[in-house]
């Protein structure tokens, strides 16, 4: 072990002996690290001083002009000059017309006419809103009797007061009355049961409204129509020919049930274990028809407020009648169908409130019109007996499990259709993205080893058959990533699945 001299700090010392002493103290330290006082925290990350930092250099003219143009296309700046000739002509013909920007919107004071907004407000007196509850027709003997008294009053347009139809209104908060129709309102505008606009003189009608809907009941209407077809699902061949003879027949060639002296099916109930395609069908049948598609999701109708769910109910079927044809499809309908039962608590008299009034908007007393309704559920044993008769729900379809045939089927749909690995190609080409993957894979062969699994199920496979192939960087799924994922989604995931409890339950 090196030898180290130790001086007294009490002696004084020379220039010599000091510069000595810190050489002996720097070999100790290089030597015999470990017995040092280990560093603070602080130590460790204090940045030296004395390091070179480096240069900034700024940008240059080029590199401006380059960041500039980055991302833009070789017509950016000729649209760009386009647009800015446009503001310009946009500016000097205001100036010519003597139109003049403005904060609030308004024009300039000089090009008001106050004289014409007086006589416009004038003409358009404000209306209040009522309803007709009853139209009484004019008496025969009564309007000939008018119409000899004044021949020429009908030609002219001055009919008396026998000789036109009644009205009786209801004004809320304060009346009935018995009124006439406006100058510019025709007979044929009004029916019973309608929202009018009266004046506040003599509660004459003057324009017919349309029904009052809740705003959220109109966003139930499926606007745009589904990019599914038929040929988009598999295993449900026979479930989609009862489907199509209940929807699309009566909606495409109503002469043949006209021919026929029959009333065509209007309720279809859509049962089965969950993922096996009910609200598959569904869809497809929206894209395949023109008619208004409205999806209405059971939990949707049950309100917290007394009689909501039933109000929601009535203007729902009240906007599908005002449509010329409807399909109305319930999801989920065993939310407000379960059969009726007093538990002594009332905890579900507002779900059979609003049960009772689709029951009665199916087959009550006013005519359903021409409007189809769909419901799915997957306990089909919990509904309302009162629901599924014949007249509200006229055919049961099954969507059981599919068999091996339909396995393949729905393998090979996926295998078609799902972008499980998009190319840079793929993105930028037209039409619907497809899975690359090999040609000789016997998808019968996978479909043996997936017995009793749903559509859904299947195409979890088809997903993980693609995450194989991408955790292994190719851009090709093969037999073997289908297997894999037959191995991770069927076998591994059968204490998860639940189809086995909804085939006990039904």
């Amino acid at each position: 072990m090196a030898k180290v001299k130790v001086t007294d700090p009490g002696r004084p010392q020379s220039k010599s002996r000091t510069r000595h002493t810190r050489k002996c103290f720097l070999t100790f330290t290089t030597n015999y690290p470990s017995i040092m006082a280990p560093k603070a925290d602080w130590e460790k990350y204090d940045k030296k001083t004395d390091e070179k930092e480096e240069k900034i250099v700024a940008l240059d003219d080029s590199d401006i002009q380059i960041l500039k143009t980055y991302g833009q296309g070789p017509y950016a700046r000729p649209l760009k000059t386009i647009e800015n000739d446009l503001k310009d002509i946009q500016k000097r013909i205001n100036e010519k017309l003597g139109v003049k920007e403005s904060d609030t919107g308004l024009a300039s004071p000089n090009l008001w006419d106050l004289a014409a907004d007086r006589q416009r407000m004038s003409e358009e007196h404000p209306l209040q809103v009522a309803r007709c509850t009853k139209i009484i027709p004019v008496d025969p003997k009564a309007a000939e009797a008018a119409k000899a008294v004044n021949p020429m009053g009908a030609s002219q347009g001055q009919k008396g007061a026998d000789e036109q139809d009644k009205y009786v209104i209801n004004i809320r908060q304060i009346a009935k009355f018995v009124v006439g129709l406006g100058e510019r309102v025709a007979p044929t505008d009004i029916e019973e049961g309608m929202r009018v606009g009266v004046d506040r003189n003599k509660y004459q009608i003057q324009i017919p409204l349309p029904p009052k809907i809740d705003a959220s009941v109109t966003m139930m209407q499926v606007e745009e129509k589904p990019d599914v077809t038929y040929s988009d699902i598999g295993g449900c061949k026979e479930q989609i020919e009862k489907l199509r003879e209940v929807v699309e027949t009566p909606l495409l060639s109503p002469e043949r049930f006209v021919n026929l002296g029959i009333d065509p099916p209007k309720g279809v109930l859509l049962f089965g274990p969950p993922g096996t395609g009910k609200t598959l069908c569904a869809r497809a049948v929206a894209n395949r028809t023109d008619a208004t598609f409205i999806r209405v999701i059971g939990s949707e109708l049950v309100q917290k407020y007394v009689g909501e769910g039933a109000r929601m109910v009535r203007e729902l079927f009240e906007m599908a009648r005002s449509k010329k044809a409807c399909i109305i499809f319930f999801d989920e309908v065993d939310a407000i169908g379960g059969a009726r039962f007093d538990d002594g608590a009332g905890g579900d008299n507002e779900v059979q409130r609003t049960m009772l009034e689709l029951i009665n908007q199916l087959d009550g007393f006013d005519p359903r019109g021409n409007i189809k309704v769909l419901m799915a559920t997957n306990r089909p044993d919990t509904l309302d007996p009162a629901l599924m008769r014949p007249g509200r729900l006229d055919r049961r379809v099954e969507f059981s499990l599919p068999d091996n045939e339909g396995r393949a089927h729905i393998l090979r749909i996926h295998a078609r259709r799902f972008a499980l690995f998009v190319t840079l190609l793929d993105l930028f080409s037209e039409g619907t993205p497809s899975m690359n993957v090999e040609r000789d894979i016997r998808f019968d062969l996978i479909a043996r080893l997936c017995p009793n699994t749903t559509g859904a199920e299947l195409r979890s496979v088809a997903t993980e058959a693609g995450m194989f192939a991408i955790r292994a960087r190719r851009k090709v799924a093969s037999e073997r990533d289908f297997l894999d994922a037959v191995e991770k989604v069927v076998r591994q995931g059968t204490k998860f699945s639940s189809t086995p409890l909804y085939q006990v339950y039904n």
